[in-house]
């Protein structure tokens, strides 16, 4: 069962564009069981891109969240691989290799229907390897 949303969408979109805005690059949405995205610069497929939501400002955002099936999932893809994690004023994004955290059982409360609620989960304190780029109202 899927739980994205529009406002979810949204979110991620938000996040696609600011990202690919540093370099004049654009993007693809992929499908719904793939990763989120690929990224492009001059018609070139050049990364592969998980958005995730956090549901903070980034001052709040860390350790950041991701399930260690996602990683792999973009791991697979070998170009590039990126994690950016939409918060509400800004985004946070590394690439997967520079990536240094903690991995444990753990997720959110379970949800109807929901299969991966709970399940390992890689959890990322803030450091070096990460950038961080506000918005600046745009909507």
């Amino acid at each position: 069962m899927r739980f994205e949303n529009k406002k979810d969408l949204d979110r991620e979109e938000r996040a696609i564009i600011k990202f690919v805005s540093t370099f004049k690059g654009g993007y693809n949405k992929l499908g719904d069981n793939d990763i989120d995205f690929e990224v492009l610069h001059n018609d070139k497929v050049i990364s592969y891109v998980e958005v995730k939501g956090r549901l903070r400002e980034l001052d709040k955002a860390f350790p950041l969240p991701i399930a260690v099936r996602k990683l792999v999932k973009l791991s697979d893809k070998r170009v590039n691989p990126v994690i950016i994690w939409a918060c509400e004023d800004g985004i946070i994004y590394s690439k997967v290799k520079d990536l240094e955290g903690t991995i444990r059982y753990s997720g959110r409360k379970p949800r109807a229907g929901s299969t991966n609620d709970l399940e390992l989960m890689a959890y990322y304190n803030n450091n070096n390897n990460f950038k961080i780029i506000k918005y600046k109202n745009e909507l």
